[in-house]
């Protein structure tokens, strides 16, 4: 069984992949299930945290580089070189709270733009880790939030088309050169 993927927490001059960005259509696809954890999946667990870090991200799905597969890595403590990142292989929510919680977000795929949005204030979610054992995992606050954000980038869907408050949203837009026409709306849940 191979040990945890281990990456350095620092910024690349060149990280390994490139992050799309709000208006490219790769951002919009629903990815795929991942059939087989092996090594090639290791090898782009590693290539996306190695770009997540260096973009200063705290969580990175795979659809943001491109790569249509349901597998995110979360490090919401990206300065404690103790703290292991969390990869997601084929997550699927169990269960979300009643509670509901108003949070900022920013996304990798969208620079500068940092808005309200509301989420589930704690979740539950199963998925597989790196070397493809099934694992479950509890989390709130950040963590939720940062899981929950990455698992929409996995159904084609971005943090800015959860935002309620559409002036803001499009002022926020506007000022870091996005397109407003580029959001698809969807209702709270």
């Amino acid at each position: 069984m191979p040990a945890a993927i281990q990456v350095e927490k620092t910024k690349l001059k060149q990280p390994p992949l490139e992050i799309h960005t709000l208006g490219d259509r790769v951002l919009r696809q629903p990815a795929k299930r991942v059939a087989k954890v092996d090594d090639e999946i290791r090898a782009l667990v590693k290539e996306m945290l190695q770009t997540m870090y260096s973009a200063d991200g705290i969580g990175l799905a795979a659809p943001q580089v491109a790569v249509n597969k349901q597998l995110l890595v979360v490090d919401i403590d990206p300065e404690n070189a103790a703290n292991q990142p969390l990869v997601l292989i084929n997550p699927q929510i169990v269960k979300v709270s009643k509670d509901i919680a108003t949070g900022q977000e920013g996304c990798l795929s969208i620079p500068g733009v940092y808005l309200d949005v509301v989420r589930p204030a704690a979740l539950e979610v199963s998925y597989k880790d790196e070397n493809g054992r099934p694992k479950k995992l509890q989390a709130n606050e950040l963590l939720a939030r940062c899981i929950l954000h990455e698992m929409d980038h996995l159904a084609g869907v971005l943090f800015v088309d959860r935002v309620d408050n559409a002036l803001a949203l499009n002022q926020e837009l506007k000022k870091n050169g996005f397109y407003a026409k580029d959001v698809q709306p969807i209702a709270a849940h």
